[in-house]
């Protein structure tokens, strides 16, 4: 992708800060919402994605990106669906790059590693330094039924290749009751071993899926009640800009971060806001207020029309979100599923 010349000046380079005093640093930038797995968690088998008219250009993401830098962004993640399988995305990553200490602190990005040992070289070199990497059993079998795909020997060879190229490796497991929470312990041993840190994740209730998620809700709250039966763990001030809560496991050396939307409300110190794949900006991943900055980039006064949809968007950033999974048969918190809006 070349680069832009006309940069979006989204008017004055004033912070992004919402009704709540939360100063906006952190993007979270879908590319696709197209992915090479099945999660059940996640998705349905017989997933309808996007019309790809429908999704921004790379030099669409580009120009949006930079705007947001001009106001504040500092770090950007590019998610998906499964970022990675997205023609082209390489380009949008060097662009990215050249952004790195001019405005942006960090580029790095959400992959679910079936694509990665093609690009870790590539990422590396566009000045990503450090990736999240999904991850939910180390079982072949398992990692099938969850994922409806064969596929965990390429995440684990694209691991690997990750850890060569020089980048640093975050693992994320959703924990589910009765399908690998019996696991998680050696998932967590294994991931330090390698010298990953790992991240657990409650379930998410957005969009509908061919199961009900309350049987798989796991609190992490008792997970950790569990886990520190078996390992000393010592809570960390450790802050990698998101919601996870950080303990070093003093037994194996390395870091366990917990991620807890439903047990545990992250949501005081929000910093992050998601844009979709077709341009649309959800200030809250579980809330349904959301402004079309697709609309304003292809209007006729961009510029002043993405100044006014960044307004709305600070305007409407809910204080917090109200995902509940107490109740079977419920009705998930939004009816998108977490690969529209990028994780």
């Amino acid at each position: 992708m070349t680069r832009t010349r006309d940069r979006l000046d989204l008017a004055k380079p004033a912070p992004l800060v919402d009704g709540f005093a939360r100063k906006i640093s952190y993007l979270r930038l879908s590319v696709t919402d197209r992915c090479d797995l099945r999660c059940t968690y996640c998705m349905p088998e017989r997933m309808q994605f996007l019309p790809r008219k429908e999704v921004l250009s790379l030099e669409e993401l580009y120009k949006l990106s930079l705007g947001f830098i001009e106001r504040g962004v500092s770090k950007i993640r590019i998610t998906g669906g499964e970022p990675l399988v997205r023609r082209d995305i390489i380009d949008l990553f060097q662009s990215l790059g050249r952004k790195l200490g001019d405005g942006l602190d960090e580029l790095t990005l959400t992959t679910n590693g079936t694509q990665l040992s093609e690009h870790a070289d590539a990422l590396a070199r566009a000045g990503v330094k450090r990736i999240n990497i999904s991850l939910d059993t180390l079982d072949r079998a398992r990692f099938e039924t969850l994922s409806r795909r064969d596929a965990l020997p390429k995440v684990l060879e694209g691991i690997a290749a990750a850890k060569e190229a020089g980048l640093k490796v975050k693992l994320n497991t959703v924990a589910m009751k009765g399908v690998n929470e019996d696991e998680l312990p050696d998932l967590i041993a294994w991931a330090h071993g390698q010298g990953h840190d790992l991240t657990l994740i409650e379930v998410m209730p957005l969009g509908e899926v061919d199961e009900d998620r309350v049987d798989h809700f796991l609190p992490l709250s008792d997970v950790r009640d569990r886990l520190a039966k078996r390992w000393t763990l010592t809570p960390s001030d450790k802050d990698s800009g998101g919601p996870a809560r950080y303990d070093r496991v003093e037994e194996t050396g390395g870091m366990l971060g917990m991620i807890t939307p439903l047990t545990n409300n992250f949501c005081a110190g929000c910093n992050r806001i998601r844009v979709t794949a077709t341009g649309q900006l959800y200030p809250c991943l579980g809330g349904g207020e959301r402004v079309d900055l697709r609309a304003a980039l292809r209007s006729d006064a961009p510029e002043a029309n993405l100044v006014k949809a960044l307004a709305e968007a600070m305007h409407i950033k809910p204080e917090r979100h109200h995902f509940d999974i107490s109740k079977r048969g419920a009705q998930p918190a939004q009816p998108r599923h977490m690969s529209v809006t990028g994780g």
